[in-house]
């Protein structure tokens, strides 16, 4: 069974490994099954989805379990639209197909783009959407979402302007070595813990960019396939005791993932990481530009 932790100010206790629903993209029906299987198994109690994963099939293979399975799991989702109106709409849209009345937390996504930053945060921006839907007991919790460089920096701007109660955001050894994102992202874990402030985490497993190489999985990077290497990756990131730790975009990572986080006990030393970061010629999987969206997590 994977530990559980305060998630923020929120009260509830999360598995320090939350399922990314955006696993579940082109999934067949048997690995959906035993998706399900796998989270009860490891009592799995978090899920985070998105309005935009898989054009929205995602938000409906999770709407087939609410009905039977709602109170096993704190519920999230995101919206990445910018207007009150069309996150607003978008939030409803992922109502439905969710098959609930409520979510638990509603995130913006991706907000780390500064003009789109400037539009959600507003007039008429998506903010207001967020915080109506609270206001109506549509979701209880509201939250930001990012990637790219820039993501603890802007996540930073954004909890210093509203009442957030979570922030998500890659955390794996390379991205970690570049000075300015390691700054800012314990800048922002220190103000995170100050505010009551849940901090999740994505790309944990990312090896390298695809470049030229075949792509063969579901994730926009080429992930780590043994079960040792995803060991390493997955027990640095939960050595990090703040954070938590989203699942793969590739549902068929999600058992080696779940077993690497069952057997933490210590976060591995320097040499051990860079002795993986060599060995598997890890890369940065962020240019020092990249602002656009990524989808999967």
């Amino acid at each position: 069974m994977i530990p559980t932790k305060l998630f923020g100010g929120t009260g509830h206790r999360s598995t320090r490994i939350i399922f990314g629903a955006a696993g579940l993209n082109n999934a067949t029906p048997e690995l959906i099954e035993q998706t399900l299987e796998l989270l009860f198994q490891y009592g799995i109690n978090h899920i985070d989805v998105a309005s935009s994963y898989g054009n929205g099939e995602c938000e409906k293979l999770i709407g087939a379990w609410m009905g039977e399975h709602r109170d096993r799991f704190f519920l999230a989702t995101k919206t990445g639209l910018r207007t009150y109106q069309q996150a607003k709409d978008d939030f409803h849209t992922s109502l439905e197909r969710l098959k609930v009345d409520n979510v638990d937390l509603l995130q913006m996504h991706n907000l780390t783009n500064p003009d789109e930053w400037e539009t959600a945060m507003g007039p008429g921006g998506a903010l207001e959407a967020l915080i109506e839907a609270k206001e109506q007991g549509l979701t209880r919790f509201i939250g930001v979402s990012g990637h790219g460089l820039n993501a603890p920096a802007m996540h930073l701007r954004s909890i210093n302007r509203f009442e957030c109660n979570t922030v998500l955001l890659p955390c794996n050894y390379p991205i970690m070595n570049e000075t300015g994102y390691a700054g800012d992202f314990n800048r922002l874990i220190e103000t995170c813990r100050q505010k009551e402030i849940a901090v999740q985490t994505i790309k944990s497993i990312a090896r390298r960019p695809w470049e030229d190489r075949e792509k063969t999985r579901t994730t926009w990077y080429e992930p780590f396939e043994e079960q040792d290497d995803i060991n390493l990756a997955v027990h640095w990131v939960l050595g990090h005791e703040d954070v938590f730790l989203n699942t793969s975009s590739d549902v068929r990572l999600l058992p080696k993932i779940l077993k690497a986080a069952d057997s933490y006990e210590s976060m591995p030393s320097e040499e051990a990481m860079k002795e993986l970061a060599e060995n598997r010629h890890m890369g940065l999987i962020f240019s020092g530009n990249d602002t656009i969206m990524k989808q999967s997590v």
